[in-house]
C-alpha cells in the first residue's frame, strides 16, 4: 500500500516521515519552495532526539495512482477541495486535519472517507524542514471511517501508522474525538492574534465555554480533556529541540509564513455556524474568526495585536 500525503507540512510531513521510517511506500505532495527542497534534498525531520534527512519521493501535483493507494490529506481546511480535486475519486481519503467539516466535504466526492484526530505538536517554517516536538512519540492519531465505525482498511492504516514513531488508535467514534479537539483548537486564533500575552488563556477559555454551550444545544457529543489526558498520558509530550526556536500553533505558523489564509473559518467559524443554526450567540468566536481572517488577508505578523484591543472588540456593546 502506498500513502500519498497531500500537504506535507508540519503534520503531513511528520506522518509521511514516520510511515517511511516504518518501511512503507510514501509520496509527499507539496508546492513551491517546499517541494523544490524535498525533491532536491529530501525531508529533514528534526525531533527532540534526532535530526535526519529522509529520501522520500515528492511531487507537486497528481501522479498516476493504483488500487492500493491511500490519500492522507493534511492541508488546512480552506484548501481541502482544491487539494483533492485533481485526484481520482475512487481512492480512500484520510482527513488528517483540524476541524470537523472536512470529512463531510470530502464525502461528496469520495466514497471512502476516514477521519483522523491528530495530536501532533510540530512546526514547518522552512522549506524542506519539519520539526516534530512530541516525545517519546511524535504524535497520537485516532482513525475511524466517517461518519462512524472502523473497517478493514481503517485497521490496516492504524497498524501501519503505529510501526514507527507514532501511536495510532482505531476509533469508531472518531468524530466525537475531533469535536473534542475542535474545542482545544479554538485557542489557535488567540495564539495567532496575541501570542502568549498574559490573559490570552482566559480569552481561549471564554471561546471554549461558548462552544460547549453550542455543542450541547446542538446535541453533538465531544471528548473531554479528562478522556484525552487518560488516553494520551505522557506518550506525546512537547519537548524543546536544541537550536530550534519554539513558534506557535498551526494558525500562528500560517501568519508567520505569510500564506494569506488561515483556518479560523473552520475552527471558530464552525462554532459561529452552529450557534447561528441553534440560536446561541457566539460573540467571542465570531471576533476571533473575523480578526484572524483579517490578519491573514493583510499578512500581519503573528502575535501583533495587543490583548486589550482584542478584549475591547469581544466586549464591544
Amino acid at each position: 500500500m502506498r500513502y500519498i500525503v497531500v500537504g506535507a507540512g508540519a503534520v503531513g510531513g511528520t506522518i509521511g516521515a514516520r510511515l517511511h521510517q516504518g518501511g512503507h511506500d510514501v509520496l509527499l505532495v507539496a508546492r513551491g519552495a517546499h517541494y523544490d527542497a524535498l525533491r532536491r534534498d529530501g525531508l529533514r525531520l528534526i525531533t527532540p532526539k534526532s535530526d535526519e534527512t529522509l529520501d522520500i519521493p515528492a511531487a507537486d501535483g497528481p501522479v498516476p495512482t493504483g488500487d492500493d493507494d491511500v490519500l492522507i490529506l493534511a492541508t488546512k481546511s480552506q484548501d481541502t477541495i482544491a487539494a483533492l480535486d485533481p485526484w481520482p475519486h475512487d481512492l480512500p481519503v484520510v482527513c488528517a486535519q483540524n476541524g470537523v467539516a472536512n470529512e463531510r466535504m470530502v464525502l461528496r466526492r469520495f466514497e471512502r472517507v476516514y477521519g483522523m484526530c491528530v495530536w501532533l505538536p510540530a512546526q514547518h517554517l522552512e522549506p524542506g524542514v519539519v520539526v516534530a516536538t512530541g516525545h517519546p512519540y511524535s504524535g497520537m492519531l485516532h482513525v475511524g471511517r466517517y461518519p462512524q465505525g472502523v473497517d478493514d482498511l481503517g485497521h490496516q492504516i492504524v497498524t501501519d501508522l503505529g510501526k514507527h514513531g507514532l501511536v495510532a488508535r482505531a476509533t469508531p467514534d472518531v468524530m466525537r474525538w475531533k469535536y473534542g479537539k475542535l474545542l482545544g483548537n479554538l485557542a489557535n486564533a488567540v495564539d495567532a492574534l496575541v501570542g502568549r500575552a498574559q490573559g490570552a488563556s482566559e480569552v481561549a477559555e471564554r471561546a471554549r465555554a461558548e462552544a460547549r454551550t453550542v455543542l450541547e444545544r446542538a446535541g453533538i457529543a465531544y471528548s473531554t480533556p479528562e478522556e484525552e489526558a487518560e488516553v494520551r498520558g505522557h506518550k506525546v509530550d512537547a519537548r524543546p529541540v536544541e537550536g530550534v526556536e519554539r513558534g506557535g500553533g498551526s494558525s500562528w505558523q500560517s501568519l508567520a509564513r505569510g500564506s494569506g489564509s488561515i483556518e479560523a473559518d473552520y475552527l471558530n467559524g464552525e462554532i459561529v455556524l452552529l450557534g447561528r443554526e441553534h440560536g446561541v450567540p457566539t460573540p467571542v468566536n465570531e471576533v476571533l474568526r473575523r480578526e484572524a481572517d483579517r490578519f491573514a488577508r493583510e499578512k500581519r505578523p503573528p502575535g501583533s495585536m495587543p490583548l486589550e484591543i482584542l478584549l475591547s472588540l469581544i466586549d464591544k456593546p
